[in-house]
């Protein structure tokens, strides 16, 4: 039997107008995490489509339960995650291209690829998520307190379901494929992809969100980026836009914690990775009990305490 609970969830998102610079104490942070929400949208689109073409296949009940947990789960995701979006696009419509083509870079991947690769990339994304979530939400308190509330709330919500079934693709890939090297054969090629679709993102970001709102260049979450945007600036016979300055989302953070994020997500793509033995983030603690208090969950830095 499944440990992993479906939840769903409203925003409000369309009672008032969703902001791109929704903590504008880090707009880096701010351009990143609306990037991952489009890049959500299509990833749990595959992953539903994915289990779907081939639950048929689980034999083992207790997986087969996981399974559909899990796409359930990240179906309510990718509706949150929507409207999100939704929100973005009322106030610059042309984002609704951005989102097209980031829906279809994972549509395409699904006509493209087998279910075997599929349920790879999921493995081996999902298994990156732990480390990486417990650096943000270990740093809530600059990442996501200061900002737009039902924004904050979404990636808190959605980060902590996340470590709650941070078990499930490696349990489905492993009874469906269950080959180790196969999936670190893939790991590479499963990353340029992620890269890509969130660079078609950002770059969406730069062209139909001005400056003023941004405040930064959207694509300053890549390094590679960061340097050639350098090299223009400096060599006048080469092509250079200004889209702003390049800071990074997580230049306030420890770096100590920093490399202990990264040593994990490289650890995440070794053999026998088992995701249970992950250090959590004590907010995910926090947020699952105030959730079964009924605490207001949606509304997660100005609800009042339950029984206030």
């Amino acid at each position: 039997m499944t440990d992993l609970h479906v939840r769903k969830m409203n925003f409000a998102f369309a009672d008032y107008e969703v902001p791109f610079l929704w903590n504008e104490q880090n707009p880096a942070f701010s351009a990143m995490a609306n990037a991952v929400s489009f890049l959500a949208i299509g990833f749990e689109k595959m992953i539903v489509r994915t289990i779907t073409e081939m639950k048929s296949q689980l034999t083992d009940p207790v997986v087969a339960d996981e399974a559909d947990a899990f796409m359930r789960q990240e179906g309510q995701h990718s509706t949150a995650h929507r409207q999100h979006a939704r929100g973005l696009i009322d106030h610059y419509p042309r984002l609704q291209e951005t989102l097209d083509q980031v829906v279809e870079a994972f549509d395409r991947l699904c006509a493209e690829t087998s279910i075997d690769y599929r349920l790879a990339y999921t493995a081996d994304l999902e298994a990156t998520f732990t480390p990486v979530f417990k650096l943000m939400l270990d740093h809530d308190d600059v990442l996501f307190a200061p900002g737009d509330d039902r924004v904050a709330s979404l990636f808190l919500w959605h980060f902590v379901e996340e470590v709650e079934h941070r078990s499930s693709a490696l349990i489905i890939f492993d009874a469906a494929v269950g080959r180790d090297t196969y999936r670190m054969r893939v790991a590479p090629s499963v990353f340029k992809h992620v890269l890509e679709v969130l660079a078609i993102a950002c770059e969406g970001f730069n062209e139909h969100v001005p400056l003023e709102d941004r405040k930064i260049d959207a694509m300053s979450m890549f390094a590679r980026h960061r340097r050639k945007q350098t090299w223009r600036r400096r060599l006048p016979f080469l092509d250079y836009t200004d889209y702003g300055p390049m800071p990074r989302a997580f230049d306030d953070l420890p770096l100590r914690e920093q490399l202990i994020a990264l040593v994990g997500v490289v650890r995440s793509q070794l053999p026998r990775h088992n995701p249970a033995h992950e250090n959590l983030p004590a907010l995910a603690g926090v947020w699952f009990r105030r959730y079964d208090e009924g605490y207001d969950v949606t509304r997660w830095y100005t609800a009042e305490a339950v029984g206030s």
